[in-house]
């Protein structure tokens, strides 16, 4: 449950951030979909990261010598 919370938390931290950055007004039509136009890209990039970190922490010795 607190994972869960925390990724929620996250992902609502990223949309502040977007909108914040990009002075969208929400309030305005059409500014959602910009919102997520903006909002999608940035989660594809995260994942992929993600993704790349993963591989180099695999590919790390773990054991000792």
């Amino acid at each position: 449950m607190k994972i869960l919370l925390l990724i929620i938390i996250f992902l609502l931290i990223g949309v502040f951030f977007i909108i914040s950055q990009n002075n969208l007004a929400l309030s305005k039509e059409g500014r959602i979909k910009e919102l997520f136009s903006l909002y999608i890209p940035w989660l594809i990039d995260g994942g992929e990261n993600i993704v790349q970190l993963s591989g180099q922490i695999i590919k790390l010795e773990w054991l000792p010598k």
